[in-house]
């Protein structure tokens, strides 16, 4: 169901997980950034055979998670269970690739061994990803469903609320608009014989206000908006500030979006985009992104003890 209802113990769990896991970062004078990443799943039927599903790979979310972790940031990353991983990026994807780069090395105890130059940039990734790991610098959380999803990202805003405006929240998961009420949705497989699909889809609920407004309201928002339509795009990105409140629009077109972003605020627009010979160097977007949107971090949290004492 896309509804919230009430925690599940898996999700009173993973807030109390997420909270432990803040705690340290805090006392390591660590920033936290919750990355969501990944599409979300829709059944269509409650037994649920058929999904309703996007193109998302989960490419962005990764890539902005090994850059927030090389800032200096604990990452808690809410990701799509078999989406892309922090550092895994640098395996080749399941296949022949894979196969013929792997050797059993024959004895008592059989052993496998890879080719390394067949994975170029493998060695400095899991370099990484075992600092990383040996850091406590990245706290992975898989979903697999929308109902999930939104389950979880309440469990881990509400556990990162007390880091206050240190947490940011960095909302790259590209989740489902629309969805079946589990109340409207066929218990079996729909039949084809049947004749041609008709369904009725609702609107899922925004998250984006009772995380803003209740869950961790100090906190700095960033939320991600994508178009196919460029001429549409900044102002979906200020209606969006404009009705939830929050901080950032990172806003990008489909054909664009691996070389360019806008990145909008209520007062500035700010084009992010990667030249010809940061192409050829391999350089991705996502650097610049997170670069950017550290100082704004930096300049948010600078502002928020003047902000308070004029309220006070």
């Amino acid at each position: 169901m896309a509804e919230l209802l009430p925690p599940t113990p898996a999700e009173t769990e993973v807030e109390r997980r997420v909270r432990a896991w803040a705690e340290v970062q805090r006392a390591r004078g660590k920033r936290v950034a919750l990355v969501t990443s990944g599409g979300t799943q829709v059944p269509l039927e409650a037994r649920a055979v058929r999904f309703l599903e996007n193109f998302s790979s989960g490419r962005r979310g990764a890539a902005s998670a090994e850059r927030l972790v090389q800032a200096g940031y604990g990452v808690c990353f809410l990701h799509r269970a078999r989406s892309v991983f922090p550092w895994a990026r640098a395996l080749p994807p399941y296949g022949s690739s894979l196969l013929d780069a792997l050797r059993v090395e024959a004895g008592p105890a059989p052993r496998v061994t890879a080719d390394v130059d067949a994975f170029p940039g493998l060695v400095p990734a899991l370099q990484a990803y075992r600092r990383a790991k040996d850091e406590d610098a990245l706290l992975p959380v898989e979903f697999s469903g929308l109902g999930e999803y939104l389950g979880l990202l309440r469990a881990a805003a509400r556990a990162l609320s007390p880091l206050g405006s240190s947490a940011m929240f960095y909302l790259a998961a590209a989740v489902s608009d629309f969805y079946i009420p589990a109340s409207e949705m066929p218990e079996h497989k729909i039949q084809s014989v049947d004749g041609p699909l008709q369904i009725t889809m609702k609107m899922v609920p925004k998250m984006l206000s009772p995380l803003v407004k209740e869950w961790a309201p100090e906190a700095f928002v960033i939320s991600f908006k994508l178009e196919t339509n460029p001429s549409i795009l900044v102002d979906k990105a200020r209606q969006a500030l404009e009705k939830y409140r929050h901080q950032v629009v990172v806003a990008n077109v489909l054909d664009s979006r691996r070389t360019s972003v806008m990145v909008v605020t209520r007062d500035s627009e700010m084009q992010l985009s990667l030249s010809d010979e940061e192409l050829t160097q391999g350089v991705e977007i996502e650097e610049k992104i997170v670069s950017h949107l550290e100082s704004r971090h930096t300049a948010f949290m600078e502002k928020q003890p003047l902000i308070r004492k004029k309220v006070i």
